[in-house]
């Protein structure tokens, strides 16, 4: 808004020119000279001095409330330019797996809600082969999920890992892997149930030379007795059933309260690198680097770090995509 109007109105509201003058930090014959060339160009008196100060006249009653507006108008203008600069340039996408919504990546949009209240925000829950179709299609700037071994190169996809997580067993009450540690042996003779669903769209993402196994042949071969991609199908079958859900021992605590007891390993725990998945030629970006370093941050607070996970000699298991991808 012009100047001259600006000063004029503090004038209004102070209600004298030197307290004018101190809270627009000018100096008060600079205020008056401002005035006087305002009156002049709108070739009316605006202000008449008094003994207890300055005080509008009706020409000046009138424009003060035309001014009032204006202000209001113009400080809306900037708070609807910075709402929509905030959209266009703070706004974030991303895509994870509900285990790592659960973890840690539903405190990351918190956060950024907080330093960012007007900016959009938005997250896709998926497994790994929609996150990575989601990234590679520009629909979102990263995702975390387990580590795709074998990646083809050609995708241009970057991982960033963040921890090793463990894989853990439950079953229903009462059954008979419960009440003594038991070794993969014999956790692997009963049927196996997890949150994966048998697909071949992978194949498009992985260099065959270094695939270890397709979901198809994993699920014709029995591995699974049952599969899907939600994890509360998987939960319920297990529940009915002596199937042992393989699962990350993260959510240990949210699968007991959903009825599943944790079977006790003999063997030590089978730990499956995770991380960020985002395009190489954009890391530099700062609002993707701003993301992955909040991410990062938050992962750490609830997830060993890469030198404490699978220090003790424990086995590292690569990930093929008939692994949990949520």
């Amino acid at each position: 808004m012009d100047r001259a109007l600006r000063q004029f109105l503090a004038i209004a509201e102070a209600g004298s020119m030197t307290a004018a003058a101190r809270v627009l930090n000018v100096t008060q014959p600079t205020l008056t000279v401002n005035m006087q060339k305002l009156e002049q160009e709108i070739g009316l008196p605006l202000l008449r001095r008094t003994s207890e100060g300055v005080r509008l006249t009706s020409y000046g009653e009138m424009l003060c409330a035309n001014v009032r507006m204006m202000q209001r108008i113009y400080d809306n203008a900037l708070i609807n330019l910075k709402d929509e600069r905030e959209r266009s340039e703070e706004g974030i996408a991303l895509a994870c797996g509900n285990t790592w919504w659960t973890l840690f990546v539903h405190s990351v949009v918190k956060a950024y809600r907080v330093d960012h209240p007007t900016a959009p925000i938005r997250v896709n829950l998926g497994d790994q082969i929609e996150c990575m179709e989601q990234l590679l299609a520009g629909d979102i700037s990263l995702f975390v999920s387990y580590r795709f071994d074998g990646l083809r190169a050609t995708t241009g996809a970057k991982f960033i890992p963040l921890s090793h997580s463990p894989t853990g067993y439950f079953v229903r009450p009462g059954h008979p892997l419960l009440g003594c540690p038991r070794s993969r042996n014999e956790i692997f003779a009963y049927p196996r149930a997890a949150p994966a669903t048998p697909q071949n769209r992978y194949r498009a993402f992985i260099n065959d030379s270094e695939r270890l196994e397709t979901i198809a042949s994993a699920f014709v071969a029995s591995r699974y007795a049952f599969a899907s991609n939600s994890l509360t199908a998987c939960i319920d079958y297990v529940r009915d059933s002596d199937a042992v859900l393989h699962f990350t021992q993260h959510l240990n605590k949210e699968i007991g309260k959903r009825g599943l007891a944790e079977v006790q390993q003999s063997d030590e725990p089978v730990f499956k690198p995770m991380g960020i998945y985002l395009l190489a030629d954009r890391a530099e970006d700062p609002k993707i680097a701003d993301l992955v370093e909040r991410i990062t941050s938050a992962a750490a607070a609830v997830m060993p770090r890469l030198s404490d996970s699978g220090g003790t000699g424990a086995p590292i298991d690569k990930v093929s995509m008939s692994s949990f991808s949520r």
